[in-house]
Formats: C-alpha cells, sequence, structure tokens
C-alpha cells in the first residue's frame, strides 16, 4: 500500500508536530526549550522520520503478509522494537543536540544512555508496538507510532539527563 502525495504530506505535518509536542515538553521539563530546538525536531519529524517510519512500516507489511495471524502479530512487534533500539534513539539525542546547538556535548555517552533507556523501556515498547503494529490500521500507524514516539520523546529526553 502506498501512500499517495497529499497523503504523505498530511502524514508528515501531523509526525512533525507530534514530535515537535513530545519534544517541547521534554525541553520544558528540563529548562531547555529554544525556538531552533522545535523548529529542527519539527523539520526532523516531518522529512526524516515520516519518510523512514512509514517506509518500514510498508517493508514490514510486505515482508509479513503471508504469515498465519500469530506469527504475524509476534513479527510486526518484534520488527518494530528491533527498528526502535538503540542506535535509533542515540542518534535522536544526537539530532536533539544538534538542533539545541549542544553538538560539542555529543559523546558515546550518548549510546550508552539510549540503550539503558531502551532496555528499562522494553516491557511499554513491546505492549506499545503490538497494539500499534497489530490493532492499528496501516493507514494511521505513523500516525499512532508517532505519538508513542513523542511521548517517548520525553522520555528519551530525560533518559539522556538520568542515565
Amino acid at each position: 500500500m502506498k501512500p499517495n502525495k497529499r497523503s504523505f504530506i498530511k502524514q508528515a505535518i501531523t509526525g512533525g508536530l507530534i514530535y515537535f509536542s513530545g519534544d517541547t515538553i521534554a525541553a520544558f521539563i528540563t529548562g531547555e526549550y529554544s525556538v531552533w530546538r522545535g523548529l529542527g525536531i519539527f523539520i526532523t519529524g516531518s522529512t526524516i522520520y515520516a519518510w523512514e517510519i512509514q517506509t518500514y512500516f510498508r517493508w514490514i507489511e510486505r515482508r509479513i503478509e503471508k504469515m498465519d495471524r500469530r506469527r504475524r502479530m509476534i513479527a510486526n512487534t518484534s520488527l518494530a522494537l528491533i527498528y526502535f533500539n538503540p542506535i535509533w534513539i542515540a542518534r535522536h539525542l544526537c539530532i536533539v543536540y544538534l538542533v539545541s546547538g549542544k553538538a560539542d556535548e555529543i559523546s558515546l555517552l550518548l549510546l550508552q544512555s539510549a540503550t539503558i533507556a531502551f532496555l528499562v523501556n522494553i516491557p511499554i515498547s513491546i505492549g506499545a508496538n503490538f497494539v500499534i503494529q497489530n490493532k492499528v490500521n496501516m493507514e494511521y500507524r505513523f500516525w499512532a507510532s508517532a505519538v508513542f514516539s513523542g511521548l517517548m520523546a520525553i522520555y528519551y529526553s530525560m533518559s539522556s539527563v538520568w542515565f
């Protein structure tokens, strides 16, 4: 199922707004809000994340379409969990640092915090990704994932402080 251009643009803007909202909450909690950070996260959410996440979800659907229901559910959930891994989280934190003007603070410690955040979050991610991948229609899957990721953006931003 390939989205049409209008659908993709609508989802991209929605994704940008959702990522922006989640990160803005995190930025206010940590006292690090800036217009540049907000703009950077909005642009990232509406371009890179909108394209790659929707593309990955469509790829998952093509790979598992012939599996029986139980295997599909397990594969769907597992593949989504694998995608949002510590490297993805560390990359997100690097983007946050870059758009916050803190490029000099980017180090391997971000990967360490991302790994800890990922491991601590596995039970929640399994549940959320199960619902997103198996109960949400493909048309709304990016939106649902963006909402979950927006909530996780709060957690991931806080994890760079906590862990």
